[in-house]
C-alpha cells in the first residue's frame, strides 16, 4: 500500500463530495465546489498521520471507525480559522457598553433583578469573552451584580488555549496598554489574565448544531456570535440562529459581525439602529433572567 503525504493532492470529485458532505452532517461548516483544493490540502495531513491509503478510507474511517467521533472533533482545528485579537469591532463594542447595557441595565433593575449572562458563541481562544468581562468591570453601576459570560467553540484546540488565557502580542494589536496593566499578568510566555476577569468567564466546547447541548446553555440577556455562521449555508444559519432565538431572553440581544446579516436567513429577529451600531434584537421586553 503507498500511503499519502501532505503534499500530494489525489482527492477525487467524488471524495471530495463525500468528505464535504461528512463534515457538514457534522458541524454545518459548507465547502462549495470551489474549495475543493482547501479541503484536500487541509485533510491530507490527516490521511497520512492516520497512514491511509486514499482519500476514499479517509471517508470510511470518518464514518465507521471506533473513533470517527473523536477524529470529527480533532480536523475542526485543521478546517475553522479561529483569527481573533482583544477589543475586535470597537464600534459594536461601544454600541454594548454605551448603549445596550444601560438599557438592560434599566429593565433589569425596575424588575427588580441584578443578573446578566452573555453567550460568546464561537469564541475562538478567548479574547472575545474575556474583552466582555473587562468591559463591564469597568461600569459602575454592575457593581455587585451577578454576571455570567459563557465561551464556547467546535474546536478544542482553542477551547484549551481560552481556558489557559495566556496571549502573545498578536491578540493585544488594538488593546489600549491601560487594560493590559489592569488586567494581564506578564509572564515567560505571554500575558495571563488576571483571577478577576477570568472568574466572570466559562469556557466550554460546543457544536452549534448539537441542539440538545444548545438548549442547556439557558437564557441568554445577549449573544456574541461574530464572524461563525458565514461558514455556513442558509438552512444552517437559519437552524443556529433560531436556537439562538430560543435562548435569548424577550429583548435580548444578537450581535454578529459587521459582514454578517440575517436578511434572507430569518424575521425572528428586529434590527435596531443604535447611534453606535445596528444590533439585531429579539421582540419583547417583558421578561429578565432569573
Amino acid at each position: 500500500m503507498i500511503f499519502l503525504n501532505e503534499t500530494e493532492h489525489t482527492m477525487s470529485d467524488e471524495e471530495f463530495h463525500q468528505l464535504r458532505d461528512c463534515v457538514y452532517s457534522h458541524c454545518g461548516i459548507y465547502f462549495d465546489d470551489n474549495s475543493k483544493y482547501l479541503l484536500e490540502k487541509r485533510l491530507a495531513r490527516r490521511v497520512a498521520d492516520l497512514k491511509l491509503g486514499s482519500f476514499r478510507e479517509y471517508y470510511q474511517y470518518l464514518k465507521y471507525d471506533r473513533k470517527k467521533d473523536q477524529e470529527l472533533m480533532d480536523i475542526m482545528d485543521i478546517l475553522t480559522t479561529n483569527e481573533t485579537y482583544f477589543f475586535r469591532e470597537s464600534f459594536q463594542l461601544k454600541a454594548f457598553t454605551d448603549e445596550i447595557i444601560p438599557e438592560l441595565i434599566k429593565k433589569k433593575t425596575a424588575a427588580g433583578k441584578k443578573t446578566l449572562r452573555i453567550w460568546s458563541a464561537g469564541c475562538s481562544s478567548g479574547e472575545e469573552p474575556y474583552t466582555i468581562a473587562m468591559l463591564l468591570h469597568d461600569i459602575p453601576a454592575l457593581y455587585g451584580w451577578k454576571i455570567e459570560i459563557f465561551g464556547t467553540d467546535i474546536s478544542q484546540r482553542v477551547v484549551t488555549q481560552a481556558r489557559r488565557a495566556v496571549y502573545g502580542k498578536s491578540s493585544f494589536r488594538v488593546t489600549d496598554g491601560d487594560y493590559i496593566k489592569r488586567f494581564f499578568v506578564e509572564q515567560d510566555d505571554g500575558f495571563k489574565v488576571c483571577d478577576s476577569i477570568k472568574e466572570l468567564v466559562s469556557i466550554s466546547h460546543l457544536n452549534l448544531l448539537d441542539t440538545a447541548r444548545v438548549n442547556m446553555m439557558g437564557s441568554m440577556d445577549l449573544i456574541f456570535c461574530r464572524n461563525v455562521i458565514i461558514y455556513f449555508d442558509v438552512p444552517v444559519k437559519k437552524q443556529v440562529v433560531e436556537s439562538f432565538h430560543k435562548n435569548l431572553l424577550p429583548g435580548g440581544f444578537l450581535l454578529l459581525g459587521h459582514s454578517e446579516s440575517l436578511m434572507n436567513v430569518t424575521t425572528l429577529f428586529t434590527l435596531r439602529h443604535f447611534k453606535n451600531d445596528m444590533i439585531y434584537q429579539k421582540p419583547g421586553c417583558g421578561e429578565v433572567s432569573p
